[in-house]
């Protein structure tokens, strides 16, 4: 293996075996991030997070789901406040389609626009690229869609996702159990049992936020904690015995 020392310096350097070692940094710190995913479905689209708080944070309030527009959210992994800026950027993206064009932004756009942001920290000296990746959920003309961008300025579109710590576990979990008739009450439960894989409490809640978009709605919600509890109660039918 090729040491890296000398070629990780600055972002816009190659490595002779043509890797760009600050970006591989930035992706690494992603897979350190707590879980995220995403899950799209004839109903809406569900954005879901595990976040552990301290015992006297407020709980009520998520720190890595953001709302982007009425009908956009986004949930985050890896180094949050790069995601607060990111998100910022995507609201006024998002704010100035609407005031240009009088119509709502497509999804597609702004996870163009995020993952161009993303990319131009790849090819300037003296930056670093952000250390996150963001799952870019929401409903628009086209319908329900989720994509995934990551600190390279890549952008991929998928059905379910899940990005963060045990990603790779938790998206061959979502393969199996994913179909594309899921209600929306089923896929918050796939969520939460897709989080609840690796833990002992194959139904717990505690440290699990929740976001999601109807297809009748097309209106960003928050989902409470009793609600979670309610789709809990469903998460055992994907429980592997």
């Amino acid at each position: 293996m090729m040491a890296s020392r000398g070629y990780d310096m600055t972002p816009t350097m190659y490595s002779p075996d043509g890797r760009i070692y600050q970006v591989e940094y930035a992706i690494e710190t992603v897979k350190r991030g707590t879980l995220a995913l995403g899950i799209s479905t004839k109903d809406g689209v569900i954005m879901a997070v595990e976040e552990k708080p301290r015992t006297l944070q407020t709980s009520n309030i998520t720190q890595k789901i953001f709302q982007v527009d009425y009908h956009i959210g986004v949930a985050a992994a890896g180094y949050i406040p790069d995601a607060r800026v990111q998100v910022d950027s995507a609201r006024f993206f998002s704010q100035g389609n609407r005031m240009t064009y009088d119509e709502s932004v497509e999804v597609a756009t702004v996870a163009k626009h995020l993952a161009d942001q993303a990319h131009q920290f790849t090819q300037y000296g003296g930056v670093r690229p952000n250390g996150v990746s963001m799952i870019i959920a929401g409903i628009d003309q086209k319908g329900e869609s989720i994509y995934v961008t990551d600190p390279s300025g890549a952008y991929v579109q998928f059905a379910a996702i899940s990005i963060g710590a045990g990603s790779d576990d938790v998206n061959a979990f979502l393969e199996e159990h994913y179909r594309e008739n899921l209600s929306l009450d089923d896929a918050a439960a796939l969520a939460i049992a897709a989080i609840n894989l690796k833990t002992e409490a194959k139904d717990g809640v505690n440290h699990i936020k929740m976001a999601k978009i109807t297809s009748k709605a097309k209106i960003f919600e928050k989902v409470s904690e009793s609600y979670l509890q309610n789709y809990s109660k469903n998460a055992s039918k994907f429980v592997p015995q």
